[in-house]
């Protein structure tokens, strides 16, 4: 039997080699409030009910309390009334698929059912119609803005649409859709209007931007994460309904077997109340007077960021974004954005890489939490010598013959040896770590198409969980 010292201190030997999750210089995956304790309260409330389960809340009333809680504090944010439900779920992902799942099911008159959604949603969303047998009506937004498109969202939705979908904000661009007249649109044809707060939710009600949860008419179920911008421990989202008939579609039960009756509001059955009993020690101790001076504080720091941003030579944002997450391209051709990401890295930051896709050319993304506060300084100014790095480099460079041979490949066709080639070829291969330098191998990414780069990477997660 191993020491419980000395299993700790390998987990925090383990750790060590990680990107860091506090301090703000991990610019994607993690959000840090910078309050002192939070963390403390939040493994401790953790602690206490980390054996619950959630499965049966007659049998833990306790879980019961602390749902309804977090669920009243999520809908009171967001513009709920005295009918709207919600439920806790284990992510963003979680919440998304739940509201594909409950549209699809409140229709079992389609047979063939589709949701509309701009370009820009999330991929949580296909991943849902993935799962759901729901096609997927993907609309372009404007080139400029990345902003949905009303009208052309609107002539999108037909008679099999179950679903319209928004993002306050986008991921990848950080602007907010027009949810107004698109939540009109799907109102006016009888379809569920799904807004994606995931990200946004805890942040937007204190920001300058139009009305986007349950004021709006139309709209009629909200995801948010708690595990971003409410700065709670990982595992923790909501999925509200605007009423408890759009909710119920969403819930399983099964009775026909010999054990107890299936009762599950979400994915998970068996479900720990140590991520819930987190969320709502946090919850309770920042209060809303707490997450408004947050958020004000967050995107004030967001702002300085950008107007930093907008002086570095050969930086630009894309579009105009109006949370906290900001898209950097660059607009010269002597430097890529993959080797600045490099660079910063070298310097102690992380940020995250984006491909092109359509209107939106590659790009790094910044996900700026309260923890910059203070540090946006440091941050720029790294960014701007992380430019100028990248000039001195030069633009990663692969041969014509190369990019040629990577955009005929067919994923479908190539064998897994075959793949496992294309992964040493682009690093990725083998029993090597990833190389401390990344620019090469995401200018390979980025040649393949996404069909290709999926399977690339799919592959190669196969090799790291082996």
């Amino acid at each position: 039997m191993t020491a419980p010292d000395d299993i700790l201190a390998e987990l925090r030997a383990l750790r060590a080699g990680d990107l860091p999750t506090h301090g703000g210089r991990t610019l994607a995956y993690v959000y840090d409030s910078a309050l002192p304790g939070l963390d403390d309260l939040a493994a401790q409330a953790h602690a206490l009910a980390s054996s619950v389960n959630g499965l049966d809340p007659t049998a833990f009333p306790s879980l019961l309390r602390l749902e309804n809680d977090v669920v009243a504090t999520a809908a009171r944010l967001l513009g709920g009334t005295s009918a709207t439900v919600g439920t806790v779920t284990s992510g963003g992902t979680e919440s998304c698929l739940l509201a594909v799942l409950a549209a699809r099911e409140a229709r079992p008159d389609i047979t063939s059912p589709s949701m509309v959604l701009p370009e820009t949603a999330h991929a949580a969303f296909h991943k849902a119609a993935h799962y759901f047998g729901v096609r997927v009506v993907a609309v372009p937004v404007d080139p400029v803005t990345f902003r949905a498109d009303p009208e052309a969202m609107a002539a999108a939705i037909t008679d099999d649409t179950v679903l319209v979908v928004v993002s306050a904000p986008s991921y990848a661009h950080g602007v907010v859709d027009p949810v107004i007249p698109i939540a009109a649109a799907a109102s006016a044809r009888g379809v569920r209007c799904h807004v994606d707060a995931c990200i946004g939710g805890w942040i937007l009600p204190h920001a300058d931007v139009p009305p986007f949860d349950f004021s709006v008419p139309g709209v009629t179920s909200i995801s948010v994460d708690l595990h971003k911008y409410a700065y709670c421990p990982k595992g923790t989202s909501v999925l509200l309904h605007a009423d408890a008939d759009l909710r119920r579609p969403q819930y399983f039960a099964s009775a026909d077997w010999p054990g107890y009756t299936m009762l599950n509001p979400t994915t998970q059955s068996t479900r720990s109340g140590g991520p819930l009993a987190a969320a709502w020690a946090v919850l309770r101790h920042v209060g809303d007077d707490g997450y408004r001076e947050l958020a004000h504080r967050t995107l004030a720091s967001a702002r300085l960021i950008r107007d930093g941003i907008a002086a570095i030579d050969g930086l630009r944002v894309l579009g105009e974004p109006e949370s906290t997450l900001i898209a950097v391209t660059a607009t010269r051709d002597d430097f890529d954005v993959f080797t600045v990401a490099d660079e910063m890295r070298a310097r102690k930051w992380y940020v995250q890489p984006q491909f092109a896709h359509r209107s939106s050319p590659a790009n790094l993304h910044l996900t700026v939490t309260a923890a910059n506060v203070g540090g946006e300084a440091d941050l720029v100014a790294d960014l701007r010598d992380s430019v100028r790095a990248a000039a001195d480099a030069g633009p990663v460079v692969v041969a014509p013959e190369v990019v040629a041979a990577i955009g005929a490949l067919e994923p479908s066709s190539l064998t897994p040896r075959e793949f496992a080639g294309l992964l040493a070829a682009a690093g990725l291969g083998g029993d090597s770590v990833l190389p401390d330098r990344m620019a090469t191998v995401n200018t390979l990414l980025a040649a393949a198409s996404p069909a290709l780069r999926e399977r690339l990477l799919v592959e190669f997660l196969g090799v790291l969980y082996s």
